[in-house]
């Protein structure tokens, strides 16, 4: 989960929004490492239910995933590229925490 995380920070440095609805690359490269997190968790989860409830909103990043992998509904890039903003930085302190 550690590394997707920095994977997807490291796609998204420098870049907008406008750059990730343009770049069909840049879009399958964050979508994925989001569902290698979101697959991690649910796995994490059937493990150690408590230690998933150490990250925040993990029910959320399962369902993304499976909104990704699944495709439920459209996955709107305005939404995602708001979770590579606000959500993504909560998800790498966390994970380092806990790693440490």
């Amino acid at each position: 989960m550690r590394e997707a995380a920095r994977s997807i920070a490291e796609f998204s440095a420098g870049k907008s929004l406008s750059d990730f609805s343009g770049d069909k690359l840049l879009r399958a490269g964050i979508y994925y490492e989001f569902a290698v997190i979101g697959e991690a968790l649910a796995q994490l989860r059937a493990l150690d239910e408590n230690l998933a409830e150490e990250i925040t909103e993990y029910w959320r990043i399962i369902g993304f995933r499976n909104q990704i992998i699944h495709g439920y509904a459209k996955v709107d890039h305005e939404i995602t590229w708001r979770i590579v903003q606000d959500k993504l930085p909560v998800l790498r302190q966390e994970l380092d925490e806990l790693l440490q």
